[in-house]
């Protein structure tokens, strides 16, 4: 079974930037639809991001588009979210997630593994 293990979070002023990153191990996910999607407290988690297996295609929640980007290495097996520009509504605890059959699906339910999270706190 595939693990997941984020890191890179932390707390950040608003303006400031955070590199996610995603580690795999138990086996290769270089063939899966990976995303992150974030939780805010008392809110209900929700797709930020989605890539290919091949790093070719991803998706952005409109939220973020234009500031975060989504990338992978299949060699390392590991995924990462570069935030920028961050406000204080992106404040959140952040999972990263695989196993979708495609890219286009953004619903939590469509992903077949997680990550414990990594928490992003973004003050005003």
């Amino acid at each position: 079974q595939v693990q997941l293990v984020e890191s890179g979070g932390g707390l950040v002023q608003a303006g400031g930037s955070l590199r996610l990153s995603c580690a795999a191990s138990g086996r290769t996910i270089s063939r899966d639809t990976m995303a992150w999607f974030r939780q805010a407290p008392g809110k209900e988690r929700r797709f930020v991001a989605t890539i290919t297996w091949n790093g070719g295609s991803t998706l952005y929640a409109d939220s973020v588009k234009g500031r975060f980007t989504i990338s992978r290495d299949n060699v390392k097996n590991t995924v990462h979210l570069q935030m920028n520009s961050l406000q204080p509504e992106d404040t959140a605890v952040y999972s990263c997630a695989g196993g979708a059959s495609s890219y286009r699906l953004t619903g939590p339910k469509e992903y077949n593994y997680w990550g414990q999270g990594t928490q992003v706190t973004v003050s005003a």
